[in-house]
């Protein structure tokens, strides 16, 4: 999605319930225990658990939840067994989508992700049959208003630090990056007290989609809100064009 949608959507399930808070919350406990597995409990020595720990403070997790979170992971690391499951396929209209799973059950997610394409009428397919309409791309929004630095500084020192492009969008700015060195660029930002919406690796369509059916569209909507409630669902991208 454009960093305008991406920006409107953050906000969109910031405002929504505690329900949704207690969702994000569930995501990003997951990807501490898996990041704290795989590079060790100590952020200094751990890239990948560093970007998520900035992912939890941008989502407004107590950092005493948080250090919880790596302390039992770090303690019983042997027990961590989620893995990263993707599928992709086909919303109603012919939308592309792509949903990040990480579980400790796949036969369980996959039956909720095949579930809910059937029952938005959309279907899942092969490995790849849309992925290659999307790129990999760091991605960091940051909101307007709570931006200080001038739009040409903000853009210079990002491109600085690594950034492969910089947009600006009506309410918020939008930096891409290598996945490789989102870290680095984010890092560059944090240093210069900018407050970001959101830092995380995220599937860029190459072209959108405009669907104006009001029956497609609440189909898809059926399907998004589906996954959006499954807890084993880390990501959802579409082609939809907002």
């Amino acid at each position: 999605m454009s960093g305008h949608s991406k920006f409107a959507n953050i906000k969109h399930k910031k405002e929504k319930n505690d329900a949704a808070k207690g969702k994000i919350f569930t995501i990003i406990g997951r990807e501490l225990a898996v990041a704290v597995k795989e590079g060790g409990a100590d952020p200094a020595n751990n890239s990948k658990l560093r970007d998520v720990i900035a992912k939890a403070k941008a989502n407004n997790m107590p950092n005493d939840t948080i250090d919880r979170g790596i302390k039992k992971a770090a303690g019983d690391a042997n027990s961590v067994n989620y893995e990263y499951v993707s599928y992709e396929g086909y919303g109603p209209g012919g939308i592309a989508i792509i949903v990040d799973a990480l579980t400790d059950n796949k036969n369980r997610t996959a039956a909720n992700v095949r579930s809910a394409f059937t029952k938005g009428n959309g279907s899942i397919g092969t490995p790849g049959c849309v992925s290659y309409s999307f790129d990999k791309k760091g991605q960091i929004i940051i909101d307007k208003e709570e931006c200080e630095m001038e739009a040409d500084d903000l853009m210079m020192l990002a491109l600085d630090a690594g950034a492969e492009d910089f947009s600006e969008e009506e309410d918020s700015f939008e930096i891409l990056t290598d996945p490789d060195e989102l870290g680095t660029v984010r890092e560059a930002l944090e240093k210069e007290g900018i407050a970001m919406v959101s830092a995380e690796v995220s599937m860029i369509p190459q072209n959108y989609v405009t669907v104006t059916d009001e029956t497609v569209l609440k189909n898809l909507q059926r399907t998004l809100d589906l996954l959006d409630d499954d807890d084993d669902v880390q990501n959802v991208y579409t082609n939809l064009e907002e």
